[in-house]
């Protein structure tokens, strides 16, 4: 029987002998969770897995050894020194430029098309936006309050005076690369200007309470998730663009018969 558990509270929970086919987790915590006997058959897992083990073999750095042999880039985008993070920042940009190309060949309204729930093109760019905004204007440059009306936090963050949340906006693609630009031209800033001595700094706290929490965080730290954030939303860009075009193509086949 199917059912919606939204905001729940499960942990700790004891399941035995329960059917949880075709079952569907968003944005689920699963630490510490133990599974004994169960059947893992054409399951898809999308998220950060750390320490998981499965039959006694620890299964995260068997999917990094994958993923890196897969697209030998991505081990660009942990890089350890300033001159690491130029040229991964200069990578992820054209890579971007590739995708919003591949974007510009479909009709304007399917930029705002979400692809089995996931964000449409152009809130995954509203949320890279935010993710700028928060990162290096309010964490690394100090301004407490940096948010453009149009970005867009991520689903799980709860909502906060001041922090712009319109997930129906529906702004065109050049009017939010617009925003882009200035927003990848600050982070730009920062890593191209980005010293030995910087990499190895904190952060100072941003009084004002906002998002991110009020503290100090590590500026490699901090540059490592912006830089995971635009590879990550760039291969589900990709995608969903792909489903797209393949829906587009299928229509046109359909007209011409």
């Amino acid at each position: 029987m199917s059912e919606l558990f939204e905001g729940a509270d499960l942990s700790g929970a004891v399941f035995r002998e329960v059917d949880l086919s075709d079952a569907r987790f968003e944005r689920a915590s699963f630490q510490r969770v133990v599974m004994r006997g169960v059947e893992l058959v054409d399951v898809t897992i999308d998220g950060d897995i750390e320490g998981l083990v499965i039959n006694g073999v620890e299964v995260a750095p068997l999917i990094v050894a994958e993923l890196d042999r897969q697209n030998p880039d991505r081990v660009k985008m942990r890089p350890t020194d300033p001159q690491g993070f130029r040229e991964a920042r200069e990578l992820v940009e054209q890579l971007w430029k590739e995708t919003v190309a591949r974007a510009r060949q479909l009709p304007p309204e399917l930029h705002h098309e979400n692809v089995d729930g996931e964000w449409s093109f152009v809130q995954t760019l509203r949320h890279l936006n935010f993710a700028i905004d928060a990162w290096v204007n309010r964490v690394i440059r100090g301004n407490p309050h940096p948010w453009h009306e149009l970005d867009l936090p991520f689903d799980g963050m709860p909502d906060i005076q001041g922090i712009p949340r319109d997930r129906d906006a529906k702004p065109s693609l050049d009017e939010i690369l617009t925003v882009r630009a200035d927003r990848q031209a600050s982070l730009r800033e920062v890593i191209d200007n980005l010293t030995e001595e910087q990499l190895a700094s904190s952060t100072e706290p941003v009084e004002e309470p906002a998002w991110p929490r009020s503290e100090s965080f590590s500026v490699k730290e901090v540059l490592h998730l912006l830089l995971n954030e635009e590879w990550q939303h760039r291969l589900y860009a990709e995608r969903d663009l792909a489903a797209l075009e393949a829906r587009v193509d299928h229509h046109e086949a359909r007209e011409s018969r």
